[in-house]
């Protein structure tokens, strides 16, 4: 069964256990049926995991973003080096960062990165033939690349279009501007081309980010995201085809006509969020600056009362991803990125939720 077939039957999972996942954690009540119930670390060694997807087989595909390379993780923690993106430049918040599977694995062996380069931030398609990566293309190009606000996130929707996140690479009018590709979620077809039906006729699906770097779908297929704020208000954002996040007019709540706010905010210290998951009726939001996983209940279009779990006891947390099933999360740490830290530090973690 396909990554994304298995995904789907997760999703029908998590609908099962979505009254109860709403209730919460209250003191002294019952524990909702996703919260983390265990952890523990299914492979160490790691230097900056960033972009993740499932393969078919249970098996995971992670992209490194400072040493380029891809590498294949088992269920048993078993790591393999599958091979290095070409092309790929390294620096600041720069390098191999999304990574999503193709819904077509099965027959196209296809799965795509988003990376920086010497002169912007691409999306490329490659193949993997089980053994070692090849067939690197780029099929969108041209993305303003910067030191840091680079975005990077890539997933498949429910719609089979592929979605990507991108930062205003430190020019914030570009977030404003619809024939822009920075500051934007984009959409688009595995060839690169815009996806039909785009509000821009272009590659835009909304606009008025700063730096988003997480994507998740709910049980009815609504996309949620992740995004960095300045200095004072990270978001959690419910995504409409053609809306306008307010940055950099908004930071946060800012109730303008014609902007939309933020289902959910937190303060940059306890959030800076990268990765987004979604599983049984709530999201989880990994925190980079906060150092710990955000549990985030889900009623509808609404998000509940925030939960955080592993407060600083791992480290910064870049990636969080429903494992087929949905019964567990995998949780990535971002620790070799913090200034002057040697490579090696991170490690990916096992959540289980039931």
């Amino acid at each position: 069964m396909h990554a994304r077939t298995l995904r789907r039957a997760a999703k029908a999972l998590a609908a099962a256990g979505l009254v109860t996942a709403l209730l919460g954690t209250a003191p002294g009540g019952p524990t909702p049926l996703s919260a983390p119930a265990g952890i523990s670390q299914l492979s160490a060694g790691w230097s900056v995991p960033w972009g993740m997807d499932w393969l078919p087989d249970g098996s995971a595909l992670y992209a490194e973003r400072d040493t380029h390379r891809v590498v294949r993780l088992a269920p048993n923690g078993t790591r393999t080096v599958v091979g290095t993106v070409p092309n790929v430049v390294s620096g600041g918040e720069g390098g191999l960062l999304g990574l999503a599977v193709s819904p077509n694995f099965a027959t196209d062996r296809a799965f795509y990165v988003f990376h920086t380069a010497a002169s912007d931030n691409r999306i490329a398609r490659l193949t993997f033939d089980g053994t070692t990566i090849g067939g690197y293309q780029p099929i969108l190009t041209g993305i303003a690349r910067a030191t840091y606000h680079n975005g990077g996130r890539l997933d498949f929707g429910p719609d089979g279009y592929l979605y990507a996140t991108t930062g205003d690479a430190q020019q914030t009018a570009l977030a404003q501007n619809p024939q822009s590709l920075n500051g934007k979620i984009l959409r688009l077809t595995t060839t690169g081309a815009p996806a039909p039906g785009n509000p821009f006729g272009n590659h835009v699906y909304s606009l008025g980010h700063r730096n988003p770097q997480g994507l998740a779908w709910d049980a009815a297929g609504r996309l949620w995201a992740a995004e960095l704020g300045q200095n004072t208000w990270d978001e959690l954002n419910l995504i409409q085809q053609g809306a306008n996040y307010g940055w950099p007019t908004c930071e946060g709540t800012c109730g303008r006509p014609g902007l939309t706010d933020p289902r959910r905010t937190w303060s940059t210290a306890e959030a800076s969020p990268s990765g987004l998951a979604y599983a049984d009726g709530a999201l989880y939001m990994a925190a980079l600056r906060g150092q710990r996983l955000w549990r985030i209940p889900l009623n509808g279009t609404e998000a509940g009362t925030p939960q955080a779990y592993y407060q600083g006891q791992l480290g910064r947390l870049r990636t969080v991803a429903t494992e087929p099933g949905g019964t567990a999360l995998w949780l990535s740490t971002s620790n070799s990125d913090s200034p002057g830290a040697p490579a090696g530090r991170d490690a990916v973690h096992r959540v289980i939720l039931r």
